[in-house]
């Protein structure tokens, strides 16, 4: 049963919304972030904004006011820390000089960050150190559904197929480029994609045909990642499905992307162009198919051990309709054309409400995790 999405006095839940970041997906957070602040119930709510720059530093609004996620990242006006101290949960807000002179109270976190220094499960370790609920994947959930390369032997282990690749450090590639790419060749072949292990939203990917336009994609994604993944490609259509849930996850009807004009969903068809892919929702094939995208969508969240929510991705081949599963996202976008959220108001649930659901989830997680026992005493 998920728990009330509320503070113990019944007073607004205080909750801070954290976007930014120090990742390639800066600006992809920004956005999701203002449309998540937008969708909160106000009367429910009491929204903090905390904003963290490219360069790592913490910042709130001085005057409180409820400004977007780009006015406070352009004021940036109090710089603030969130205390992995329990006993003083909450925002540290520092002088000048770096003296602390408040703690402002936090009831739970929405880490509306995406890639790495925020889905790779880093401010999730802070946010279980400060013992503060949170909305989303934990540590491990986050790390491993993050690191393409560990997430696919996790898939292979629950029985799920994918498609073939190599993982290639950046190290290893630029100390013997040749032989790295003649193994690419001889083992993936063309056409490939290669990507940074380590992040999302189709940053610093390429699709590779030739030997040249492998060079190519090697480098762009050694700008990103010291892990680089390279991939079969498949002559497939792109399915995707939301997941909703806790130990007892639930899964949304899934629903195709159809890019207009790319070779394949980039950065420029989801956060730019609003027409830049067409977005099928549900996804016209049999119920067999939907059933099996679904239950396999559930057994990949539980592959990674998730919580709270993920979007899950898969090929399915045309000719054959053999289903492949791409990759999991715990933490996906957010934004009015976002995918996750536009699968479960097709499921019924709108998007204030799965707002809601998540944020309930998030203290119910807490709770059963407070359970545990932490210390052990011999006498």
């Amino acid at each position: 049963m998920e728990k009330s999405a509320s503070s113990p006095d019944q007073r607004p839940v205080r909750i801070g919304i954290i976007f930014g970041g120090r990742s390639g997906e800066h600006q992809i957070s920004l956005r999701s972030a203002e449309s998540v602040i937008n969708a909160l119930d106000q009367t429910r709510y009491e929204v903090i904004p905390i904003g963290i720059t490219r360069e790592g530093s913490w910042v709130i609004a001085a005057d409180g006011q409820r400004l977007t996620p780009f006015e406070v990242m352009a004021r940036a006006e109090q710089k603030v820390a969130l205390l992995g101290d329990p006993t003083r949960r909450g925002l540290a807000c520092f002088s000048s000089d770096g003296t602390i002179v408040e703690t402002i109270p936090i009831d739970i976190i929405f880490p509306v960050l995406h890639g790495t220094y925020g889905e790779d499960g880093t401010i999730q370790g802070l946010l279980e150190m400060a013992d503060i609920p949170y909305v989303g994947c934990g540590v491990l959930a986050s790390s491993t559904g993050m690191d393409k390369v560990i997430m696919k032997l996790l898939f292979e282990e629950a029985g799920l197929e994918g498609v073939t690749f190599i993982s290639v450090l950046r190290a290893h590639w630029e100390a013997q480029p040749e032989e790295i790419e003649k193994r690419i060749i001889g083992e993936i072949g063309f056409p490939c994609f290669v990507k940074p292990a380590n992040l999302g939203s189709s940053v610093g990917i390429s699709r590779a045909t030739d030997q040249e336009t492998l060079r190519k994609a090697l480098a762009l994604a050694a700008r990103y990642d010291r892990k680089l993944i390279v991939e079969q490609g498949v002559d497939a259509r792109e399915i995707e499905v939301s997941v909703l849930g806790n130990d007892q996850p639930i899964a949304s009807l899934p629903g195709e992307i159809v890019p207009q004009s790319a070779q394949f969903y980039d950065y420029e068809a989801k956060y730019i162009h609003a027409h830049g892919a067409d977005l099928v929702i549900p996804v016209q094939i049999e119920q067999s198919l939907i059933s099996q995208i679904q239950e396999m969508a559930i057994r990949a969240f539980q592959a990674i051990d998730g919580s709270g929510l993920a979007r899950v991705d898969f090929f399915l081949e045309r000719g054959t309709d053999r289903l492949l599963i791409n990759e999991i996202n715990t933490m996906p976008g957010f934004t009015s054309i976002s995918m996750y959220p536009k699968l479960w108001e097709a499921s019924g649930v709108r998007y204030s409400d799965l707002l809601d659901r998540l944020i309930s989830l998030a203290f119910e997680r807490h709770a059963e995790k407070s359970r545990n026992v932490t210390t052990f005493d011999l006498h």
